[in-house]
């Protein structure tokens, strides 16, 4: 028997996804391969494969608030990872969730599609987060498409997108990979002007729980104390090795292997 756990511990609040791509096992998978314990709350069930997202349903704002309780009294929470919501109302629930963890970095990936195209929420679930949950977040890791809902801006440039969240959160890091270029850009935008760009070598396919498997490994990186453009580089360099490392257990998308093959 151990002493006292040493690994931070980061408050998930996201959906649980039947296929494992994606949701709070993409979660607990990348923040233990960042050295960090992951506290799982479950806002909502999906009916979900490998394919796409068939339904889902948010579950009751007390019962998440109980999870989350329960965590927050028992555990040192060193960050809170967001993932789907699914609805306004559970937008409101982690504000109040929120307000009881002053000063803790809190990662927000505006989950509003699943890889294969399908709905998790209303566009109006993704204005309710830019309202509410941007101006307490640390940073939102949001795709182009999901930024440019979030902007409203339908054909908007990532500069452009950034350009009109930037006075609703600090820190902005919008992915590419969804048109056809060779390599893959992603921008980290700051309210005082400064910008990161990071690009990578883009790989054939498409892969599902990508999106959950960066903004976890950041949530990951921030707890550990790294500095934010440093945790950026990080998660981002993880999330591409789980990528190239993909495997495809299913009919449909890539499932990233965000765990070594050797892990007991």
């Amino acid at each position: 028997m151990t002493g006292p756990c040493s690994r931070p511990v980061v408050l998930c609040l996201s959906g649980h996804d039947p296929s494992g791509g994606a949701g709070l096992q993409a979660d607990i998978e990348a923040l233990i391969a960042q050295g960090c314990h992951a506290a799982p709350a479950v806002t909502a069930l999906t009916v979900q494969d490998t394919v796409d997202v068939s339904d889902f349903r948010v579950l009751d704002r007390d019962w998440v608030l109980a999870q989350a309780n329960a965590v927050i009294a028992d555990l040192p929470i060193a960050a809170v990872k967001l993932g789907m919501l699914g609805s306004v109302e559970m937008v409101e629930t982690v504000l109040e969730i929120m307000q009881k963890l002053p000063g803790v970095p809190l990662i927000c990936d505006p989950v509003l599609r699943a890889g294969g195209g399908g709905a998790l929420g209303k566009d109006e679930v993704g204005y309710a987060m830019r309202e509410s949950l941007f101006p307490v977040a640390t940073i939102a890791t949001p795709n182009l498409p999901e930024a440019r809902i979030l902007a409203e801006l339908p054909e908007g440039s990532a500069d452009e997108c950034a350009q009109k969240l930037l006075p609703y959160i600090r820190h902005l890091l919008i992915t590419g990979g969804h048109g056809d270029e060779t390599e893959v850009h992603n921008r980290l935008y700051s309210r005082d002007g400064s910008r990161h760009d990071f690009s990578c070598q883009r790989l054939p396919g498409s892969y599902h729980g990508s999106g959950c498997t960066l903004a976890s490994a950041l949530a990951g990186r921030l707890a550990l104390g790294e500095g934010l453009a440093s945790a950026v580089k990080s998660a981002l360099d993880y999330t591409w090795r789980t990528l190239r490392d993909a495997e495809s257990p299913g009919r449909g998308q890539y499932i990233p292997r965000r765990l070594p093959l050797d892990l007991p």
